[in-house]
This record gives structure tokens, sequence and C-alpha cells, in this order.
């Protein structure tokens, strides 16, 4: 099983050396998101120079903050200093994330990210200078960098989905049930299909909120606590999650916004935390994650420690799932 792990950004814990055991344990694959805070791209060069063969990848930067030459460029130099390593994983983040953080309109989110993902192609892998007359960007005579990185996109509703397949090489689902992974996919399948590409080709590599402890109930509330944060954060994730629990994702998320943290927390349950994540005691949690894999489209789970209890779980989740546990 190919298995990957988000690590952390928040917490105790440096990112760096959680990414340098990642790879000992056994995960072919290490990723940073990015918020505020930090710069995945610059922890991911820091990760790269202290590994030898994990793969690297950002889940995610977003497509509003950055042009595309300059998500291009640090996803090509990262490339180059991780020998050939690298994915770029883009998504649009959040209108909150979007307009307060980085002061600009959440505008046509799905125009964005599919003329920024066509740009960025280009100029990773063109022979001449790109040239790109877009609705929302357009640039003219921007050099080729000649690095094959592959592109993952976290789209969530049908519309963005349809870009993954018109032409990404991975999809990040975030908050997409388990269950409804397959039905959704559909739609990626269409689309690939109608711009004669092969949707087999195309990885699914969803976020899995996982947390191990040896006792379960705080296992579950460390992925409660997640599921809560993204349901009260934004409407996309509120409707992904819909798709198998309208009634209580729209609880969750009016006791998240009333500011009721803990009420909102506790309405997650159990059965949507075994729907969107991975929670239990080490052996229980093995043995989801492989019945995961084993009975749905997932190629390569993404184990994704919640932020929110990253200090109380972090180290024991990447190593209770970690392939090696399974050696």
């Amino acid at each position: 099983m190919h298995l990957g792990v988000v690590i952390p950004r928040t917490g105790t814990h440096d990112p760096t050396d959680l990414a340098v055991s990642a790879e000992a344990q056994g995960y072919d694959s290490v990723w940073m998101g990015e918020l505020w805070g930090s710069s995945a791209v610059v922890k991911l060069s820091e990760i790269a120079a202290l590994t030898d063969e994990v793969e690297l990848g950002t889940a995610i930067v977003n497509v509003f903050s950055r042009t595309p030459a300059v998500l291009a460029m640090p996803a090509a130099t990262l490339d180059r200093v991780a020998d050939g390593r690298a994915t770029l994983g883009v998504g649009t983040s959040t209108p909150t994330a979007i307009e307060n953080v980085h002061g600009l309109s959440f505008e046509r989110p799905v125009r964005r990210s599919h003329e920024t993902i066509e740009i960025i192609q280009r100029i990773l892998t063109d022979d001449e200078p790109v040239d790109y007359d877009g609705e929302l960007v357009s640039v003219s005579g921007v050099p080729p960098l000649d690095r094959d990185v592959p592109l993952y996109h976290a789209a969530l509703g049908p519309a963005n989905r349809r870009v993954v397949g018109r032409l990404c090489d991975g999809w990040l689902p975030h908050n997409v049930p388990f269950s409804e992974l397959d039905e959704a996919f559909e739609v990626i399948e269409t689309s690939a299909r109608e711009r004669d590409r092969d949707p087999g080709e195309i990885t699914v590599a969803p976020y899995v909120p996982s947390a191990v402890s040896d006792d379960p109930d705080e296992a579950y509330d460390a992925v409660r606590g997640h599921i809560a944060y993204y349901a009260g954060s934004a409407e996309g994730y509120r409707n992904a999650i819909a798709t198998a629990f309208p009634d209580q994702v729209k609880r969750v998320a009016e006791a998240w916004q009333a500011g009721d943290r803990a009420d909102a927390t506790a309405l997650v349950t159990d059965e949507m935390v075994d729907d969107l994540g991975v929670a239990g005691t080490p052996a229980a949690a093995r043995e989801r994650l492989r019945k995961l894999v084993g009975e749905t489209i997932v190629d390569r789970p993404l184990v994704t420690i919640p932020e929110q209890a990253a200090d109380d779980v972090a180290e024991d989740t990447i190593e209770a799932l970690a392939p090696v546990a399974d050696d």
C-alpha cells in the first residue's frame, strides 16, 4: 500500500523531525499544508535535504495568492533539490483564508483553478516560451522550466472535480466521506474521458484524518475536533460532508459558528468519524485503514494528523499506522 502522511504544521513537534521519522518508518511520501505561519515549500526543501527517497508534496498551496509562475518556480526548484521527488498539490482554499489573510477576492474559484493549473503545467513542461490568454490570467513569453512535476488538485465540488479529470495527475479530496468517493470520482472519470485521458492514471490521494491512542475515546475526539473545525470553516467542506451527513453537518456548523466549539465537536458522531477518518487503538486503526484502501478507489491515503490534537497524538499515530508496523 502506498501511504503518505500530512505533517502537522502546528504544535511542539518539529515538522522536519516528524518527516525524517516518517521516511524511516516506511511512508512513501510526506506532505506539508500551508495556511499561514510557515511556507510549505521552504519547509519541504529542508526536509528534502535530510531525506533520501520519500516523495515530497504540498497539500496544499492555494491558487489565488501566488501567480501561476510563482507556483511553478518553487515546484521546479523543490523538484531539483529533491532529485525528482516533488509533487505540487494545489487547491482553492477558503473564502476566509483568501479574503482575510491575503486580501484577495474569492471570485470564480473553479476557473481560477483551471487556468492556474493549465499555465503551471505548460511552464513546467512546454518546449517553447508559454503564451496563455485566459479569462482571469494571461501570460506571455514565460520561459519553460523543463521539470515534470506531478500536479494534484484538492477539488471538492463537481465543477472543480472536472478540472481534475481534464488536467491533473492526482486528486486530493478532503472531507469527502469515504462511502461517497467512488460516486464523486465518476465526475472526474467522465471529464477525463472527454479529454481522451485515462482516468485510471489519476491518483486518488485523500486526506485521512487519523488519530491513534490506547484510549479510543481520545482518538475519536481528536478526529471529531478536526471534522468540526472544517465543517464550521467553509461551505465547500460542509457540502462535501453533507453528501453523507446533511443533517449532522448542519448542526455541527451552526454550533461552531455560534462559538460553541466544544458542543460542535461533541455533535460529530462516531459514524461521521468512521466515514471521514481513522481513529481508535493502534490495531483497530490499522485495520480500518487497510479496509478503507481495500474497499474504495483510494490509491494513496494521506494520513492527516488533526492539528488541534497534534501534540497528543502525532508521534503515536504516525508510528502506529506506518507501513513497517505491519512487517
